[in-house]
């Protein structure tokens, strides 16, 4: 597939481009005349950038793929795939960790794609329709580098289709499907809407929780989803956990992860709550804890309010020191890709006031979660490891 269509783009975009960045931003783009195609960006002054392509989703209208011509056909995406793979050689060979990203994004060389391992199955994300036009390809090329992987989901990460999940190829995974990370188990889902159970590049976040972070304390899981920092807290000696959720459906889901790797479950606890009424309970009942983990979506609204990590952050880091315990610990984690580490830190600051507190690790993307390194934007997670001092 060759790029036919020339585009000029503003001396600001061509800036960007050059700089790296690979997402392409409507702001700097004004009217776009054409969409869901190849194009070669030129600047104002008709100078060659590169290749792009050109399709709305979710962040950007497209992405900035080479600087070289190119053509999008299988040869290309192999080469993509292979140099994917001998990054993440350790994953392959892990006996301990079985679900891992394999393909990210720009990171990996072509953004609107992502691509998941879950023991020897795939599930790949498309990100726009244009991603999604050209799928035969990309699986051809997948499929020829990877032959080992029995079977691939999709997820669809775009508007305009009527569904969201789907098996593409190969031998259905079972409805419920125990993976390894950390030698911890977890209970996955592949094809029940875009989630799977579990959030992969939180890997050394639980990870720290099984090394024994929280041994012989009590942790809190606000908006825990399926508990799995729960679960990691568990296995790494916790004594008691308590996951908090809106969903219904979080309690099955989570019980499902502590009883997999066969943990009793009278010291660990399930509550289907709002988070900020789970605030107020606690501190009404006299409940305290030693850790506690907040892990909240970028954006959230209910019945009675919403939620946003930009604005909102600080909120949860004061209701937090109402009911931690002396010397206790915060883990504050955001995925927000438009807050920066420093913006983050300052949005924790304006929530602990005047308490002592001390930072005592950062955690960001994992070694499988490849990123843009000329992108502060692609590194999007950002966990801090907090004391508060008495």
């Amino acid at each position: 597939m060759e790029c036919m269509n020339m585009l000029k783009v503003s001396r600001f975009a061509a800036k960007k481009i050059r700089q790296g960045i690979c997402l392409l931003d409507s702001r700097d783009f004004g009217q776009v005349p054409m969409d869901n195609q190849p194009v070669s960006l030129m600047t104002e002054q008709g100078d060659y950038l590169g290749q792009a392509y050109l399709s709305q989703q979710n962040k950007g209208i497209g992405w900035f793929f080479s600087r070289e011509n190119v053509a999008l056909d299988q040869d290309f995406f192999e080469n993509l795939f292979r140099k994917a793979m001998v990054k993440r050689h350790s994953y392959f060979q892990s006996e301990s960790t079985t679900a891992f990203r394999l393909f990210n994004q720009d990171g990996d060389g072509f953004g609107g794609l992502t691509i998941d391992i879950y023991n020897q199955y795939a599930v790949f994300s498309w990100y726009n329709s244009f991603v999604f036009s050209i799928k035969d390809t990309i699986l051809q090329a997948f499929r020829q580098v990877f032959p080992a992987i029995v079977a691939a989901y999709e997820k669809i990460r775009f508007k305009g289709l009527d569904y969201e999940s789907a098996h593409l190829y190969g031998e259905e995974a079972p409805s419920e499907l125990t993976i390894l990370e950390n030698g911890v188990a977890y209970q996955v889902f592949l094809n029940d809407g875009l989630m799977t159970g579990i959030f992969l590049d939180q890997h050394d976040v639980r990870g720290s929780l099984v090394d024994g972070l929280a041994r012989g304390k009590s942790l809190l899981n606000m908006f825990s989803y399926t508990a799995a920092f729960s679960i990691a807290a568990a296995m790494g000696g916790a004594s008691h956990t308590t996951s908090v959720d809106l969903a219904k459906r979080s309690r099955e889901l989570s019980q499902a992860h502590f009883k997999v790797n066969g943990v009793d479950l009278e010291h660990h606890h399930f509550v289907v709550m709002d988070v900020f009424e789970y605030f107020k309970y606690a501190k009404r009942k006299g409940l305290t804890f030693d850790v506690i983990v907040l892990d909240p979506p970028s954006f959230a609204r209910n019945k009675k309010q919403s939620f946003s990590v930009a604005k909102d952050y600080h909120k949860l880091i004061a209701q937090s020191l109402d009911i931690l315990n002396p010397e206790g610990l915060i883990l504050a984690s955001t995925n927000a890709s438009n807050l920066s580490l420093e913006k983050f830190r300052q949005e924790l600051e304006k929530g602990f006031g005047n308490r002592k507190h001390r930072y005592l690790t950062t955690h960001r993307l994992p070694s499988d979660f490849a990123y843009n390194k000329k992108d502060e934007s692609s590194n999007y997670l950002k966990v801090f490891t907090i004391q508060v001092q008495k």
